[in-house]
């Protein structure tokens, strides 16, 4: 889940560009996802398996780069306090994740440059966006999760986290009212534990970017209300005591949250 942030993080006017603490886990769990389905892959046999899902030659042979790709999101990146443990026979551990980005965005490039038009590829803008956006390479990273977006089912589950990457890279590119209309489609597509809220949460941080304090802690305040258990309410709380030492007034919960929240 993500960590705490600390009090400079939150109070930073551009905290984006520097991610943040909550969004680098967000995308950095993301990424543990798709480690997990890497793992699972490799088990039943990476060619096999996604052949056996993405039909044809084309994509077949797009299914097998994608694989590769899986593979590499799979490995863990070596931690500086312990040491090296992994199995002598698994890949090593990449020295940095700074070099595991970089490896990802060139098979995932490779694999969208070769077979552009199959399902593999579609896939691959996601993993390829975060990578992108985490090297800073924000244009790239904004046409990815763009072509995920238009390629995949309204009802895809992974466009609440196309959508929240996609509001990221325009924080980056301080493009902050266009980040707000994505997190305004965030806040209607979201779904899961992690990510309920997590659109107002996002549309509330880019009031405060915005010097809109107090409709910020408003917006902060009704989604505490409304969604009480979810990680956004944690993360909407820390912003509140923040903007209430800042000597902003918080106000009240709406009777409307309110009811809705009972």
């Amino acid at each position: 889940m993500a960590e705490r942030m600390s009090r400079k993080e939150l109070r930073a006017p551009d905290a984006f560009q520097r991610i943040g603490a909550e969004a680098r886990t967000w995308l950095q769990e993301r990424q543990k996802t798709l480690a997990v389905l890497a793992a699972l892959i490799a088990v039943a046999s990476v060619a096999a398996l996604l052949a056996s899902y993405f039909s044809g030659k084309a994509e077949s042979q797009a299914a097998e780069m994608f694989g590769v790709a899986l593979k590499l999101l799979s490995r863990p990146v070596q931690s500086s306090s312990t040491p090296n443990e992994s199995d002598p026979e698994d890949d090593p551990p990449f020295p940095s994740q700074r070099a595991k980005d970089e490896a990802v965005l060139q098979e995932l490039s490779r694999l969208r440059t070769v077979h552009p038009k199959t399902r593999a590829a579609h896939t691959a803008a996601l993993p390829l966006g975060e990578a992108a956006y985490r090297l800073g390479k924000y244009d790239q990273a904004l046409n990815a999760f763009e072509d995920f977006l238009k390629a995949v089912p309204q009802t895809d589950p992974l466009r609440a986290e196309a959508l929240e990457g996609e509001g990221y890279v325009f924080e980056a590119k301080r493009q902050l009212e266009q980040a707000l209309l994505t997190y305004d489609q965030l806040a209607t597509v979201t779904k899961g534990e992690f990510m309920t809220g997590m659109g107002l949460y996002h549309r509330a941080r880019i009031l405060v970017q915005q010097g809109k304090k107090d409709d910020a802690a408003k917006a902060f305040v009704e989604l505490k209300s409304n969604y009480p258990t979810s990680t956004a309410s944690r993360l909407a709380g820390e912003r509140i005591s923040l903007l209430e030492r800042e000597g902003v007034k918080i106000p009240p919960p709406t009777l409307k949250a309110a009811a809705d929240a009972g």
